[in-house]
């Protein structure tokens, strides 16, 4: 099978499939009180921010048959593409439980109403109306510079608790399907250009916005004249 410099798309939406379909089962039964969800979410809090193979406790609640499955139908994926698959799996899903966490609503996102969608988007949804919240804009540049995927994970889930916080939604299909194209040659740099492109695409989409979806209630704010992309001394060296 011969692979893109960004990784194979056919894995990325297996992955981004995968991440779908086990935070949607977990969280009807977590909303539904069912004590085996309920447990299941705690392990997975556990591996928030942590590499998959440093927490054996969740080898068995993050199910990769997909894409096994996948293989054995004529579809080879490599050892490579599998273990990349299954990192960015256990990143996302443990970020969500981590974002599900006490929270009376679901956090994954299965209402697909809100557009544009994306981390970018989800962090800019956080922030005051007409107002660019540094410390957050600054979580987001440090996750953007992360150099690799276990440093990656770990500054997610900084943004993650704030996103909790602020009861802001998050399409964790999208994000694991980004995390798994981070890992192969030029593939951060897509994400990162997606991450900026949604967070812009936020203030430029009023018309989708309701005083429901305000993060502080009130009217849509204006587009505010500052650019993501335009990092600071101070923003890079606090990577």
């Amino acid at each position: 099978m011969t692979t893109t410099n960004t990784g194979p798309s056919l894995v990325v939406e297996l992955v981004a499939q995968l991440a779908h379909q086990r935070i949607g089962r977990w969280q009807n039964g977590y909303l539904k009180d069912e004590a085996k969800a309920v447990a299941a979410l705690a392990r997975l809090r556990r591996g928030a921010g942590k590499p998959a193979g440093h927490v054996p406790d969740l080898w068995d609640l993050i199910d990769t048959q997909l894409l096994h499955d996948a293989r054995r139908e004529g579809r080879p994926l490599s050892e490579v593409e599998l273990a990349r698959a299954e990192d960015a799996l256990h990143v996302a899903v443990t970020l969500w439980a981590l974002h599900q966490q006490s929270r009376g609503k679901g956090t994954h996102e299965l209402h697909r109403r809100e557009r544009p969608r994306g981390l970018g988007a989800a962090v800019h949804r956080a922030m005051p109306p007409n107002e660019i919240d540094d410390s957050l804009r600054k979580r987001l540049v440090r996750a953007w510079n992360a150099p690799d995927l276990a440093t990656l994970a770990q500054r997610l889930r900084d943004l993650v608790t704030l996103l909790r916080r602020e009861d802001v939604r998050l399409d964790y299909g999208l994000l694991a399907g980004q995390l798994y194209q981070w890992q192969w040659p030029g593939g951060a740099d897509r994400v990162r250009t997606a991450w900026g492109r949604s967070f812009h695409a936020w203030q430029d989409h009023g018309a989708y916005r309701t005083e429901q979806d305000l993060p502080h209630g009130g009217a849509a704010p204006d587009a505010p004249d500052t650019a993501l992309g335009s990092t600071s001394t101070t923003d890079k060296d606090a990577s």
